[in-house]
């Protein structure tokens, strides 16, 4: 079977940036489960797993503009520290997870530490930067029609959610 749009792909990935390892599955036991098409990656990798298979392992290069974008100039927010977990620990340069009125979480980088307040740089860290990873390609199967109705995968033995 052939990675694609609601297809589920198994895969562990190191993911390296100027040479420098940033992030890597084989840290933790279990692969990273994602449901394809429904914006879990980012567009690059997974234009890279389409039509790939289980068993195959890859390089795949993608630059800044098909991974986390461009950086934009004029993002940085000012924010109250109330708002900002563990404001008074954080230092410029260091990357934190906020939570999202809406919902969800957005990584931000600190950029100045004040008495009440702390401003963030809203790019995400990895901005502006070309990455590359390495991929194994564990399994790939049909998603079921309540991974296709929550738009993400569920892994072996997880509750659904």
């Amino acid at each position: 079977m052939k990675a694609g749009k609601d297809k589920v792909v198994s895969l562990h990935y190191t993911l390296t940036v100027d040479g420098e390892k940033m992030e890597s599955s084989h840290d933790r036991e279990e692969r990273l489960w994602v449901l394809l098409g429904h914006g879990q990656l980012i567009p690059g990798l997974e234009a890279a797993l389409e039509g790939r298979e289980a068993g195959e392992t890859l390089e795949v290069a993608v630059a800044a503009v098909d991974g986390y974008g461009e950086r934009q100039e004029g993002q940085i927010q000012r924010l109250s520290k109330k708002y900002v977990p563990q404001a008074n620990r954080l230092k410029p340069g260091m990357v934190t997870v906020l939570q999202l009125k809406e919902g969800g979480q957005r990584a931000v980088t600190v950029h100045k530490v004040g008495m009440s307040a702390i401003d963030v740089d809203l790019n995400h860290p990895m901005a502006g930067k070309d990455l590359h990873f390495d991929v194994a390609i564990g399994e790939v199967r049909e998603a079921t029609d309540e991974e296709l109705k929550h738009g993400h995968a569920h892994p072996p033995g997880s509750a659904a959610h």
